[in-house]
C-alpha cells in the first residue's frame, strides 16, 4: 500500500474524528466512537472513499497510533487531541517523575510566563521521551523541549491520564513545573 495514501487517510480521519465530524455528517458518541460502516459510508459520500483494508492499516501502522477500534472492531475513534467535546473515559494514573513537551521556539516566552494550557483541545499533550517531544515541537518551527516536573505536579494534586497511544494528558502545566532543556 502506498504510504502517501495512508498519510492522507490519517490526516483526513484526524480532521473528522477529532475536530469536524459534522463536516462529513457523522455523529461521535459521547466517548468519541463512531461506527466503522457509518464512517466509511460518509467518507465515500464526501468523495474520499476509504476501504476497510486501508482503515485497518492506518489504525495498525500509523506512527502516532492516533486511532483505535473498540474490542468488536465495529467502532473507531481518535485516541486524543479532540477539539470537539468528547469524554475518552480515561482513568487518572500516576505519571513518571518527568515528562516532556515539545513546541516551536516562538511560543517559549509565553510558555515561560503562563505555563502550558490546553488551548482549543481537551488537554495538554506530554511525551514520555525527549525525541518524541522534539518531533512534535518541530511541527511548529525550531523545536524547543520542556521537561515537566510531573512528580511534583502529581503530589500537588494534578491529575494525569495516558491515552491508548501513550500520549500523557493533563489539564494545564503552570510555569513553575517547567524547565526548558536543550534540544537535540
Amino acid at each position: 500500500m502506498d504510504n502517501s495514501r495512508l498519510v492522507k487517510i490519517s490526516k483526513y480521519l484526524s480532521k473528522h474524528l477529532r475536530h469536524q465530524p459534522q463536516r462529513i455528517n457523522i455523529t461521535l458518541s459521547p466517548s468519541g466512537w463512531v461506527g466503522v460502516d457509518e464512517l466509511l459510508a460518509a467518507c465515500k459520500k464526501h468523495q474520499f472513499p476509504i476501504s476497510r483494508e486501508e482503515l485497518d492499516l492506518v489504525v495498525a501502522y500509523n506512527d502516532k497510533q492516533r486511532f483505535s477500534f473498540d474490542s468488536t472492531g465495529t467502532l473507531i475513534r481518535a485516541n486524543q487531541g479532540h477539539s470537539v467535546e468528547v469524554d475518552l473515559q480515561l482513568e487518572a494514573v500516576v505519571p513518571p517523575d518527568v515528562l516532556y513537551h515539545g513546541t516551536g521556539h516562538k511560543a517559549v516566552e509565553s510558555i515561560l510566563q503562563t505555563g502550558l494550557s490546553k488551548m482549543s483541545r481537551h488537554h495538554v499533550h506530554l511525551s514520555a521521551d525527549i525525541l518524541t517531544a522534539t518531533t512534535v515541537g518541530a511541527r511548529h518551527g525550531k523545536p524547543i523541549v520542556f521537561a515537566v516536573k510531573t512528580k511534583a505536579m502529581y503530589q500537588a494534586g494534578y491529575e494525569f491520564y495516558c491515552s491508548d497511544n501513550n500520549v500523557w494528558l493533563v489539564d494545564n502545566v503552570p510555569p513553575e513545573y517547567l524547565q526548558k532543556i536543550k534540544t537535540l
